[in-house]
């Protein structure tokens, strides 16, 4: 039971970043549709949020990893 837990676990930690790193791409680029001369503030912007969240979903694959190999029970 505990791998699937832990199976389902990380599909929806990637679903989760996928829609986020999704929706930040899609409004940085609506961003700079709009005023074009901020494109380098809304680059980094985007760029430091997506790195955030990609490292939350890290944490959460390896929360899960580590459940599915039974380590700290």
């Amino acid at each position: 039971m505990g791998l699937l837990a832990a199976g389902i676990g990380a599909g929806i930690v990637a679903v989760g970043a996928g829609i986020g790193i999704g929706m930040i791409g899609k409004s940085s680029v609506e961003s700079i549709a709009r005023q074009p001369e901020a494109s380098g503030d809304i680059r980094g912007a985007m760029i430091l949020t997506a790195a955030l969240i990609e490292g939350v979903a890290l944490i959460g694959a390896i929360v899960c990893i580590l459940l599915a190999l039974g380590i700290g029970q």
